[in-house]
């Protein structure tokens, strides 16, 4: 059994993957000073042909240990996750399905933001309501690539 062990969701970690979502570092104030803005936060990427689409999502929860064999990218947009609640998930990332994935897990607090053509796991929210609002291309033309792995992953607790 090939095993992996989540890392905490860190910017610096998840660069070559995608961008953290989060409310920390430089902001302005705004609303008469009673808001902060954490500005442009992710590079979103929707190609020529395609356009922005803001999707709600409801993915059942899973558990760790937690067994995969699936990996799927959008060439043609990236794809951001933004949780509806304030619970951790797990996020997967691979640089190619000949790599070893990567797990990271967010603190509940965060959210990601997936490059166009990033290899990753399906949405693993790890408590219910897995309800995510999802920022990715809306187009014409298909914006999946799938592989699924000769032999499963673990990601261990």
């Amino acid at each position: 059994m090939r095993q992996i062990k989540p890392e905490p969701l860190t910017a610096t970690a998840f660069a070559p993957f995608g961008d953290v979502l989060e409310a920390t570092g430089d902001f302005r104030l705004i609303n008469a000073g009673l808001c902060q803005r954490h500005h442009d936060r992710a590079a979103l990427d929707f190609g020529a042909d395609g356009r922005a689409g803001l999707s709600i999502f409801k993915a059942e929860p899973r558990a760790l240990p937690y067994s995969f064999d699936l990996i799927e990218r959008h060439p043609d947009g990236s794809q951001a996750f933004i949780p509806m609640s304030d619970h951790p998930f797990l996020v997967i990332v691979s640089t190619g399905p000949e790599a070893t994935p990567r797990a990271f897990l967010t603190n509940g607090a965060q959210g990601i933001n997936l490059h166009r053509g990033t290899w990753h796991g399906v949405l693993t929210p790890l408590q219910a309501p897995g309800l995510f609002a999802v920022v990715d291309r809306i187009g014409a033309t298909p914006n999946i690539e799938e592989y699924h792995y000769p032999q499963a992953w673990v990601v261990t607790a």
